[in-house]
């Protein structure tokens, strides 16, 4: 089988690492990819934000399979392409991908299955915004309806930061979605869908602001760790019958059926879990985590769900222990990072890349914001994360900073779901 990967974070070099080592697969290619993917996959161009350049490319290069990582070219409608071209396809269609690229369809779909999640409010009129925020807070959640890469939620007990965030929105004429605050730690459940059936894989957790202790912006992602040891043992099977199997079979009643990745990110509330977002792709970086641990072939797993025969798999295979993702992000991350800086240490084991490219001296060197993932694994948590930073210690680039408390708290069993009232 010859597979084309999409994308160019650490995401994508978990992916195509992790089909390296299925013995079905015979080409491994990646487009545009980065200096970490190219050791593994064959580098691709081609215009991969305009999905007939995706299709056309996916043609050329004979792909068997196509995987779609990032969300902007699915919800354009890349993956519709590539299966206009007859080449099965991991990734949804622009129509089934609307549940990330646009909160408010997300709500309503959530409300017709009667799926569990925060009572919400879309904003599009400045004129409209201060009335609304009064009906919402003391914890304001104030989110961008769109794409917005990780950074268009605030979250925040001050009303006027809420107002800002909310203006900046619409005066970019973002429409602005109010949600009610949902208390209790976080989730994500990854589930592959075919349309109709769905396989969860491991759940995990995000770290999503940008310093210790959660301080400071939201980013793209800072660590993750996988799977979850304080976290019930019925929460996958709960989470799939009470929220991912009602909405995957509200979209194929609409005629929009998902195929490929549904991302539930969740908080685990005393009511039971509830939807914070759905995304319509792996999610980066719980995905360097999760696919550490997985031991069935990836490859096959992803065209049985592009091809809808996701129900005659046998079990998912993981291996025992955990896995942890810290991130190393350039200087001045989530600002306008610094790029260009050699990076050292970066080709070693458990070290993913995200923002990199080789320098025609053959320097690897930073070329976005999040840089690299570094992955551990281990026997428990706690072991997985004495490996992860002890290879993040071995990496050198100028500048950067990454998170020193990845699964620390789940690590001293400070986490804990709240008891109902």
């Amino acid at each position: 089988m010859r597979v084309l990967v999409i994308g160019s974070g650490a995401r994508e070099h978990a992916l195509v690492l992790a089909a390296s080592h299925d013995p079905a697969v015979t080409a491994l290619g990646c487009a545009p990819g980065n200096a970490g993917t190219a050791a593994v996959a064959e580098t691709l161009g081609g215009d991969m934000s305009e999905p007939a350049g995706v299709a056309e490319l996916a043609r050329e290069w004979k792909a068997d399979l196509v995987v779609v990582g990032p969300e902007a070219p699915l919800v354009a409608g890349a993956a519709d392409a590539v299966r206009g071209a007859g080449i099965p396809c991991f990734g949804p269609s622009a129509a089934a991908a609307r549940i990330e690229g646009s909160k408010a369809f997300a709500k309503d779909v959530m409300a017709a299955a009667n799926v569990p999640t925060a009572r919400s409010e879309v904003v599009d009129n400045p004129a409209r915004l201060d009335a609304a925020l009064q009906r919402f807070g003391p914890t304001w959640v104030v989110k961008d309806d769109g794409l917005a890469a990780g950074k268009g939620v605030v979250v925040t007990t001050d009303v006027d930061h809420a107002r800002k965030h909310a203006l900046t929105l619409l005066d970019g004429g973002h429409p602005v979605v109010l949600e009610s605050y949902l208390d209790g730690p976080e989730a994500s459940l990854f589930c592959l869908v075919d349309g109709r059936t769905v396989v969860p894989l491991l759940p995990a957790q995000d770290f999503k602001r940008v310093g210790d202790g959660d301080a400071g912006p939201n980013t793209g992602g800072m660590g993750a760790y996988a799977p979850l040891p304080w976290a019930p043992a019925s929460l996958v099977d709960e989470v799939v019958t009470r929220i991912v199997q009602p909405v995957v079979d509200e979209l194929a009643a609409r005629d929009t059926p998902f195929s490929g990745l549904l991302y539930a990110g969740l908080a685990l509330t005393a009511e039971g879990p509830q939807v914070i977002e759905f995304n319509c792709r792996f999610g980066d970086p719980e995905t360097q985590a999760v696919l550490a641990l997985l031991r069935t072939p990836l490859a096959r797993l992803l065209h049985a769900t592009a091809t809808g025969t996701l129900a005659g798999q046998p079990p998912l295979e993981w291996a025992e222990g955990a896995a942890v993702t810290v991130v190393l992000a350039a200087n001045n991350y989530p600002g306008v990072p610094r790029t260009g800086d050699v990076i050292t240490g970066s080709e070693a084991e458990g070290v993913l890349h995200a923002g990199t490219r080789r320098r025609e001296d053959g320097a690897v060197v930073s070329s976005g914001g999040r840089v690299l993932s570094v992955v551990g694994t281990g026997d428990d948590l706690a072991a997985a994360r004495e490996q992860a930073y002890e290879r993040v210690a071995r990496v050198h680039l100028p500048g950067a900073h990454h998170r020193t408390d990845i699964a620390l708290r789940a690590v001293r069993g400070e986490i804990a779901i709240p008891a109902h009232a």
